[in-house]
């Protein structure tokens, strides 16, 4: 059994984890600022292959880099 301290610790990462997550997130959107249609659509395209690949694969790494880069080359071309 998982003592009170325990799991205000599990919260508390957490919490840190979706702040850094959501930071990152801001970040990184806010320098994209002035890439091209083309570029924003190979992030865009590698980043739902990330997610979809590790998904489809249980956290695999192999699959979210497949899923990354079969999403990025789907992005890329996208006009």
């Amino acid at each position: 059994m998982s003592t009170l301290k325990e799991k205000f610790i599990s919260i508390t990462m957490k919490r840190i984890a979706a702040a850094v997550l959501a930071t990152t997130l801001v970040v990184t959107l806010s320098d994209c600022s002035n890439w091209s249609k083309r570029d924003r659509n190979t992030a865009i395209g590698a980043g739902a292959g990330v997610i979809s690949g590790s998904v489809l694969t249980n956290g695999s790494a192999l699959g979210t880099v497949g899923g990354a880069a079969v999403g990025g080359i789907i992005g890329h071309q996208v006009h």
